[in-house]
């Protein structure tokens, strides 16, 4: 499942985050975003746990927790919508 991640500090790096994740279940994949032009977090990223019940579990215990002075957000990622169109 992959889950959304808001509202992180800028200063919250990937292992931080894959910490922070890990000691609620097994993470297959961490990533933050970074601005192109100045190599900073954007302040949110991206958790892949392929365990449902795990995610669910990190969802329930993370949203709303403070880390780093921030207080994250943490939701299930939505799917982007596929790109085809009616003609």
């Amino acid at each position: 499942m992959k889950l959304l991640i808001r509202n992180l500090d800028r200063n919250t790096t990937e292992p931080e985050l894959r910490a922070l994740f890990a000691a609620h279940g097994t993470v297959q994949s961490c990533t933050l975003v970074i601005d192109k032009d100045t190599g900073l977090s954007k302040g949110f990223g991206f958790v892949e746990m392929p365990k449902p019940g795990e995610a669910k579990a990190a969802i329930k215990l993370l949203n709303s927790l403070d880390v780093n002075g921030s207080k994250i957000r943490v939701k299930k990622a939505e799917s982007k919508p596929d790109s085809q169109t009616d003609d």
